[in-house]
């Protein structure tokens, strides 16, 4: 199956009539994609956060192009990258839900290989299996939990980035997948941009200080990671991407707080400095404009995502014109039955919570004990309706729902209908199924397994069987 897809984009790429790089009179460019994990898209000085240190960004927002309306899919870890990574939504690259496995199907590393690209992945992996993701070379850290509060081998990495730049002749993506700002956080009580982290006691306990700390902490390695280009002589020759893979305060939510991502891209010579594009993209739109960029053509993929490599300047309208996201609070640690669906088209937003307390009867089957759960999963979000929609031109922070208002009855129920077209096209569970369970990746995770972040009654453990779980890829 493997080489039939690998088969199948070697041709594909090689009847291809339209190149971008050649269009745009340029020699095959490096690409670097720095992602950092769990940060906020507001806590940026760019985005009117001047409490925090980002100075990179702000560096690369001045000497590039700032997107103002990108976003991911999903809020959460290993589904965002997916999707970077595939340039497939959640449901059908099969990552729907954190720490799955990708289904079999194309990658990062098939797309650019084809036409001549070394994929290496630096960092944050959290991406599975070896089989989809065959990286050119992976660069990992020795130690997740110890890496934040361990200098030697925060320089360790940096020298092994290093070594791969000097040492390379071919035209490569390098991923640099930073395990930072996500926690555990610095147990500070004030945050101080100039206080060495090396005082610091580090815990799993949030504080926004300790937050800001490792923002502060990111600031640096993006930095290092920035003047390694330029020592290699590579940044005329590199496009410069930096996301985020999602925001914190929205984490596991279709709220802008969670699915809204910073997205700057510095090419010298080739995109303005300190340009601005109020068009959406999509995280999934990444992947083919690096395959147009990079002298493919894009447009004979089977891709969710769009290549605005025409637009990477700014210069050009892009053709997306809605947002889709998903999330569910299943196979994580604090596990609960309630998956939500949303569309944005123009300033509109509409959101469907599929499990809301409103609807949670219609939701109910014969098999009790997984009525348990489902019930369960509604009543943990009693203020959260069974639809929202919000006009974000005015209220970008969600908070006034207008979907019982008689007014914009029409713009809701059109974008319903758009969102169940998504859905239907994506093959996503919930359309054929009244409120599914999710098998989990690990025992930790599982719905009926008590924790301590899990702390679930007494009652309720161990009443699950496999079969009460619906049948996915894996």
């Amino acid at each position: 199956m493997r080489l039939t897809i690998t088969l199948f984009i070697f041709s594909v790429f090689f009847i291809s009539q339209k190149n971008y790089a050649q269009d745009l009179k340029i020699d095959k460019p490096n690409f670097i994609i720095y992602i950092a994990d769990d940060h906020n898209y507001q806590d940026y000085e760019i985005n009117g956060n001047n409490d925090v240190q980002t100075s990179a960004v702000k560096k690369l927002a001045a000497e590039g192009i700032t997107f103002k309306n990108a976003y991911t899919s999903q809020a959460i870890c290993a589904p965002s990258r997916s999707q970077l990574y595939t340039g497939l939504y959640p449901m059908k690259n099969g990552v729907m839900a954190n720490h799955l496995p990708t289904k079999n199907v194309a990658d990062i590393n098939d797309f650019l290989a084809e036409i001549g690209y070394e994929v290496v992945l630096a960092g944050k992996g959290h991406v599975k299996p070896k089989s989809v993701y065959n990286w050119t070379k992976f660069i990992p850290i020795k130690s997740e939990q110890n890496f934040i509060s361990d200098d030697n081998q925060k320089n360790d990495f940096i020298e092994r980035i290093d070594n791969y730049l000097k040492n390379n002749n071919k035209p490569f993506c390098l991923i640099v997948a930073s395990h930072l700002p996500h926690g555990p956080y610095a147990d500070v009580d004030n945050y101080n941009k100039n206080k060495s982290n090396k005082n610091f006691k580090y815990t799993k306990r949030f504080s926004k200080a300790g937050y800001y700390q490792n923002i502060d902490d990111d600031n640096s390695q993006i930095n290092k990671v920035l003047d390694l280009v330029k020592k290699n002589n590579l940044k005329n020759s590199t496009v410069f991407i930096y996301i985020s893979d999602h925001g914190l305060d929205g984490k596991w939510t279709v709220y802008e707080s969670g699915l809204k991502i910073p997205l700057v891209i510095r090419w010298p010579g080739k995109i303005k400095s300190g340009t601005f594009s109020n068009e959406m993209i999509s995280i999934v739109d990444i992947l083919p404009t690096l395959i147009d960029l990079g002298g493919g053509n894009s447009e004979k993929l089977d891709l969710d995502g769009y290549s605005f490599a025409n637009s990477i300047d700014g210069q050009n309208s892009f053709k997306r014109t809605k947002i889709f996201g998903i999330a569910t609070r299943q196979n994580i640690f604090k596990s609960y039955v309630f998956p939500s669906r949303s569309v944005r088209e123009n300033n509109f937003k509409y959101i469907k919570n599929y499990n809301s307390h409103e609807v949670v009867n219609n939701n109910l089957g014969p098999n009790e004990s997984v009525n348990k759960f489902i019930l369960r999963g509604a009543m943990a979000f009693p203020e959260i309706p069974y639809e929202e929609l919000y006009d974000l031109s005015i209220d970008p922070d969600e908070k006034n729902n207008l979907a019982n208002n008689k007014k914009y009855f029409t713009i809701k129920k059109d974008l319903e209908k758009k969102l169940n077209n998504w859905m239907i096209n994506q093959n996503d569970f919930l359309i054929n199924h009244k409120m599914p369970l999710i098998k989990p990746s690990r025992e930790a995770v599982t719905l009926d397994y008590k924790t301590s972040r899990n702390n679930i009654p007494d009652e309720l453990v161990g009443i699950l069987k496999e079969s009460d779980y619906l049948k996915f890829h894996y």
